[in-house]
């Protein structure tokens, strides 16, 4: 019974020891969408060679080729791209998706000025979803 308690008291105090050495940028924080995003719906059509194209103009370099965040410009951010092959990343609307992409946050840029022609986004929440 000891050796159990003086166990767990070993795996608590290296947790929290262990959290002190995290740096709280680098914590995923949340990324508040306006209601009127949210509930947007993709209105074009994909067209995937396109949003490939766009992709690797502007995306892989930090997201990667598979959308897992370990484009080669990863490693120097100071917050994670993130991985859109998650479950929780897939569960947003594309509205969310849409949002996210033209204003940015941290490290990520918006992209409003570089992307200005909307379908183009658009066609980026369609690349994105091939991520599952």
């Amino acid at each position: 019974m000891k050796s159990k308690i003086f166990s767990a008291f070993i795996f608590i105090l290296a947790a929290i020891i262990g959290m002190a050495f995290v740096n709280p940028d680098q914590q995923t924080k949340p990324w508040p969408v306006p209601d009127k995003y949210k509930k947007m719906e993709n209105p074009v059509k994909f067209n995937k060679s396109a949003a490939s194209a766009l992709w690797t103009k502007h995306c892989k370099s930090c997201h990667g080729k598979e959308g897992m965040g370990d484009g080669p410009k990863a490693a120097q951010l100071d917050t994670p791209s993130g991985d859109f092959t998650t479950s929780a990343f897939q569960k947003q609307s594309d509205g969310s998706l849409f949002y996210k992409t033209i204003e940015g946050r941290d490290d990520m840029p918006g992209f409003k000025k570089k992307i200005p022609d909307d379908e183009d986004i658009w066609q980026l929440v369609h690349y994105m979803r091939t991520f599952k």
